[in-house]
């Protein structure tokens, strides 16, 4: 692709400020916040595409469902996952619209539905891992267990939850769309929360399945399946730290890949569903032959950019 192309990956958390700002009215004035850093890339001759996390908006779809479940049937998580890549994606879309014109760029922005392939063999169907939905206590999670098949665990004391497999992303579907919607000057809202994740069947047929994909590693092959000069993940912090929130925190200002495997294989400066996988899609990214990631927080992006902040991840 023609210029500089940068793929950024916004977590779904980072749409809803407190528990106080959940609305559909806060998440979008949330979303405008991160839009207008995006739109100052954009301003600097970057291509880009977005990709975003859902867990939370994912989790209000599946409590509406719960709730009306007396009267209207219950979404089903490929649906919940289809229906948050809409409302986020209208929200990014419009915030960057008018972030567009503000700053008199002749750009667009639009949003792909899109679908992620996952291998039906993948380990994670054995292992389900990530919670979601509503908390329940054991005796009503244990009959969602015997009436639905629902694969059911305690989390962390809370109550029990339903958890469902995360499997490696393969194949973004709709990439040869992406790809030509980027080179013709668009700004592409894609694989939202890691994407729907969807195998195929012996005839080549697509399924959703009730799974969920890690945005940052549908994110992360997204950037490597575009040719993207630069992965950046915006995340809740300016900088990643070994030993973060421990005696001897150190902030990282740039690491290589061999330092970011060594740190991953020590297994005790960087959080299992929260900072390692950041890591694990950065190393991938690298490893597949990217250019630089960059780790920082969605105010501090033009800064990271420049060099003054965010932690860079860059090849050996």
């Amino acid at each position: 692709m023609p210029g500089k192309t940068a793929v950024v990956a916004i977590g779904g958390n980072s749409l809803i400020k407190d528990k106080e700002h959940q609305s559909v009215r806060d998440q979008y004035i949330a979303a405008g916040e991160t839009c207008w850093h995006i739109a100052s890339m954009l301003r600097d001759g970057w291509d880009v595409a977005i990709g975003h996390g859902n867990g939370p908006q994912v989790g209000f779809i599946l409590r509406r469902s719960e709730l009306a479940a007396h009267e209207l049937h219950e979404v089903p998580l490929d649906a919940c996952g289809a229906d948050s890549q809409g409302a986020i994606g209208y929200a990014l879309q419009q915030n960057l619209e008018n972030d567009f014109r503000r700053v008199g760029i002749a750009k667009h922005a639009v949003t792909v539905v899109t679908q992620v392939e996952v291998d039906a063999d993948d380990p994670a169907f054995q292992n389900p891992s990530k919670p979601i939905g509503s908390y329940m206590d054991e005796d009503k999670a244990k009959e969602r267990r015997d009436s639905e098949g629902w694969a059911v665990m305690e989390d962390a004391g809370r109550g029990w939850r339903r958890v469902v497999p995360s499997p490696i992303p393969m194949r973004i579907v709709e990439e040869a769309a992406v790809r030509s919607l980027i080179a013709n000057g668009f700004v592409v809202i894609t694989v939202g929360g890691g994407g729907i994740p969807v195998i195929v069947d012996e005839n080549g047929d697509l399924h959703g399945v009730a799974a969920v994909i890690d945005k940052d590693f549908a994110s992360s092959l997204l950037a490597s399946r575009i040719g993207a000069e630069l992965f950046v993940i915006s995340t809740a912090v300016e900088r990643v730290a070994l030993n973060f929130g421990k005696p001897g925190q150190e902030w990282i200002d740039r690491m290589s890949v061999s330092q970011a495997r060594t740190y991953l294989e020590e297994g005790v400066h960087f959080a299992r569903g929260s900072m390692a996988p950041k890591i694990q899609a950065a190393v991938g990214y690298l490893e597949r032959g990217g250019g630089e990631a960059i780790i920082t927080d969605p105010e501090n992006v033009e800064r990271a950019l420049a060099g003054e902040t965010g932690t860079h991840i860059v090849p050996d």
